[in-house]
């Protein structure tokens, strides 16, 4: 926000801004048709933010392997995503994982298709242990995304009695199966 004029501030998809993923932005005292400038290339890492000894991470008591995989067309044209080859049914409300009470977990993600998926943990935060094969300490978040063939790690202590909701901020993702339920008793 350092050029003064009137910008589009949007997304990158020319088409989805098109469509009203954007905003115009007009400094004080400028005038004129609002301009897109693409940014430069950049590829988001949470690595940059991690502390720079991950060495002396706590071990989880326990690992999850969430393999994450696309059925391409499989429920009347949609795709459909699961977890550990199960999508989240609404009728059943499963699958759901049985935590115990304050142990730490950690979940093993490993992202099969090519899709971004911002994972959101309801009701804890996390912190990323490891992205794409290597340590990672101290970034803790409550959403993290999960890149395209993409792999991570994520530590949390289940903290909170009852039921938690796992799943990916992309709304076409949750519906077509992309959630599951933590129980923690």
């Amino acid at each position: 926000m350092t050029t003064p004029g009137v910008w589009v501030l949007g997304d990158l998809s020319d088409d989805d801004r098109g469509h009203g993923m954007g905003i115009v932005v007009e400094y004080a005292g400028n005038t004129g048709n609002p301009r897109w400038a693409p940014p430069p290339p950049f590829n988001w890492d949470y690595r940059r933010f991690a502390a720079p000894n991950p060495a002396g991470a706590i071990p989880p008591d326990h690992t999850i392997e969430m393999l994450i995989e696309k059925h391409n067309a499989a429920d009347n044209g949609f795709n459909v995503w699961t977890i550990n080859a199960r999508p989240f049914s609404m009728d059943t409300n499963k699958p759901v994982l049985d935590l115990q009470l304050n142990k730490r977990y950690r979940l093993r993600f490993r992202n099969a298709p090519d899709d971004l998926h911002p994972l959101h943990l309801h009701r804890h935060a996390f912190e990323i242990t490891c992205v794409a094969g290597t340590p990672t300490a101290g970034v803790r978040k409550d959403v993290a995304m999960l890149g395209g063939y993409q792999s991570m790690e994520i530590d949390f202590v289940a903290d909170q009695p009852g039921l938690s909701l796992l799943h990916c901020h992309r709304q076409i993702h949750m519906d077509y199966g992309l959630m599951t339920l933590l129980n923690t008793t």
